[in-house]
């Protein structure tokens, strides 16, 4: 039984390659694809595009507990454990995280308010852009953080970012004393409303 790769005499040679030559063909544009996801448009920082807000708003259904959070102390965090922020732009509970804002920023939002009366401090205002009912801590709105991936992360605490014009500081809602984590490398743009985000 002879080579079955062999060429046999009168057969052309190019009929063997050209299923390997058709398949690097067609994996040329997927490998390209998959590079371009990867690695996001220029100048993001690693961030790439801002994520959509969650289903209806709210970055959580309003369950609002006290955790200890490593290099905060004692923090508000979400239903799943997520660190729970606010801006000093926002401290009088008027809201200026809007539109691109909300990319990054997700507000916490409950149907329920009677929920929240486990802990001193939380209430709950209805936000003038969509209605929704978002939780508040001593008048200031609460939000969770694009880049925060679980419980425990507290890459917001004193990060700063600028949409529309105005410049927003970010702080972890802690219940006691002020929290003791140094500031991470703040995201700055001197235009546009992407936060510095590079999207």
């Amino acid at each position: 039984m002879g080579n079955p790769l062999q060429v046999q005499p009168g057969q052309p040679r190019r009929r063997l390659l050209r299923a390997p030559v058709a398949m690097a063909a067609l994996a040329l544009p997927v490998a390209a694809a998959v590079l371009a996801a990867c690695s996001g448009s220029g100048g993001s920082g690693g961030y790439g595009s801002p994520a959509q807000p969650q289903s209806g708003g709210g970055a959580s259904s309003g369950a609002v507990t006290v955790h200890d959070v490593s290099g905060l102390g004692q923090t508000l965090v979400d239903g799943s454990g997520k660190t729970l922020y606010y801006a000093d732009l926002e401290e009088t509970g008027t809201l200026h995280c809007t539109g691109d804002c909300l990319g990054f920023w997700f507000p916490v939002t409950t149907q329920d308010a009677s929920a929240l009366s486990g802990t001193p401090g939380l209430a709950t205002m209805q936000r003038s852009d969509n209605g929704q009912q978002q939780v508040t801590y001593q008048g200031k709105p609460l939000y969770t953080f694009r880049l925060d991936k679980g419980p425990g992360d507290a890459m917001g605490n004193n990060f700063g970012d600028d949409f529309s014009g105005q410049h927003f500081t970010w702080h972890a809602a802690t219940v006691g004393a002020a929290a003791q984590q140094p500031a991470p490398t703040s995201q700055s743009s001197s235009g546009g409303g992407d936060g510095g985000y590079g999207y």
